[in-house]
């Protein structure tokens, strides 16, 4: 048994969380923030049998696509005090951060 860590951009969450029951797959997702963007984050945490990993994921991948967006950049003051018109910047977001762990013990009450 393994335990998988996803942590998805909110926009994914919903779409992985109707992948998951889909497919049979108990999920529990807590919101996260974080990254770069400090944008709102979906971490799923899944019990899964050693032969159900690599189709978790494959939904995963599926599901959670990176992407292009804009974004303006921080509003920023030298040492002269001249502040810095903020302008758009093009970054890649989405995808999903996945981490696989081994499982020692499993009990459910």
């Amino acid at each position: 048994m393994k335990i998988v860590l996803a942590i998805v951009q909110d926009k994914d969450s919903n779409r992985l969380a109707n992948e998951f029951i889909d497919s049979n797959i108990r999920a529990t997702k807590l919101s996260s923030t974080g990254g770069f963007l400090k944008a709102g984050n979906s971490t799923f945490i899944i019990g899964i049998d050693d032969d159900r990993v690599e189709e978790t994921l494959e939904l995963i991948k599926k599901t959670c696509q990176s992407r292009k967006q804009y974004v303006s950049t921080p509003v920023t003051l030298d040492i002269s005090m001249d502040g810095q018109v903020p302008y758009p910047v093009e970054v890649e977001v989405g995808g999903a951060t996945v981490f696989v762990l081994p499982v020692e013990g499993f009990h459910q009450y």
